[in-house]
């Protein structure tokens, strides 16, 4: 169970790292928030593989389009993030 949390953190960590590379412009995160974004991209990414290609967990977890799909996520959500900050910020 510990191994499957790290492996979350670490997946996340990259995930969200990767994110935030592919995207262009400033992005003030810390080290947490960029792992939150990258858990949280693949839980986005999953759920677009899932309603997308019928995919579940019954055939892996850990698979190439898993991970591409939790970088996927994730760059939606660093574009969601800056949509809803600008706007914010302009208000």
């Amino acid at each position: 169970m510990i191994w499957t949390i790290v492996s979350w953190i670490v997946l996340g960590l990259v995930a969200g790292a990767l994110a935030r590379l592919l995207v262009p412009g400033p992005d003030p995160m810390s080290i947490l928030s960029t792992v939150l974004l990258g858990v949280a991209g693949s839980f986005v990414g999953g759920f677009l593989g899932y309603a997308l290609f019928d995919k579940d967990l019954g055939e892996g977890a850990l698979q190439p389009s898993g991970i591409v799909g939790s970088i996927l996520g994730a760059i939606v959500l660093v574009l969601l993030r800056r949509v809803f900050t600008r706007r914010s910020v302009r208000s």
